[in-house]
């Protein structure tokens, strides 16, 4: 029969009690978490104290940013893609690669059409519109945020299709929400209840 060969493979019992249910010594050392370092927010206070910390939960939820060349090669894996994508589209449709692209007018529009969706005034065809209140308001306040973001860097045309597409949705939103918030008129039929 062949020796057996000598091997550096230890088997380690890492199980915190014994047999008889008592707790084992070296389990008790190993439970011991070792202390963390100090993270960069806790150098700087430390370094000025006056400054204020942001709270621990945004701490928490804030990760770091990707470094300078992770972003360069996303956004040149990201342009090559775009390419290969066009190129089918146009292929495809026919259409010029212009039409795919993404400007300021179109992403207002697109926010403008949703927001229409939302409040009921629209709806896709063969469906009855359905209101969303607060997905409109979510979208009449994102535009809002969007105006406040952008001052001062718009064109003329950006300025007036931004600021008519937000007074036409807050007209929109505040007839509805008058509808909603309105009393009923004593006497008044509800809609949809069939006359007498």
């Amino acid at each position: 029969m062949a020796e057996k060969e000598k091997s550096d493979f230890v088997v380690s019992d890492r199980r915190k009690f014994t047999v008889e249910g008592e707790r084992r010594p070296e389990a008790v050392a190993q439970e011991e978490p070792p202390e963390a370092p100090p993270t960069k927010d806790v150098l700087a206070q430390a370094a000025n104290p006056a400054a204020e910390a942001p709270p621990a939960a945004e701490q928490a939820r804030t990760p770091e940013p990707p470094s300078h060349a992770e972003q360069s090669a996303q956004h040149d894996a990201y342009q090559q893609s775009n390419k290969k994508l066009d190129q089918m589209l146009s292929e495809k449709s026919g259409r010029a690669v212009q039409d795919f692209e993404m400007t300021f007018e179109r992403l207002v529009a697109s926010l403008y059409m949703t927001a229409m969706l939302q409040l009921g005034l629209m709806a896709p065809e063969g469906e009855q519109p359905r209101a969303d209140i607060m997905g409109a308001r979510q979208t009449v306040d994102t535009l809002g945020v969007l105006s406040e973001k952008t001052k001062g860097n718009l064109t003329p045309s950006e300025q007036n299709m931004l600021q008519s597409a937000l007074f036409e949705l807050r007209m929109a939103y505040l007839e509805l929400t008058n509808a909603i918030t309105r009393a009923p008129q004593p006497g008044a039929v509800p809609p949809g209840t069939p006359k007498k």
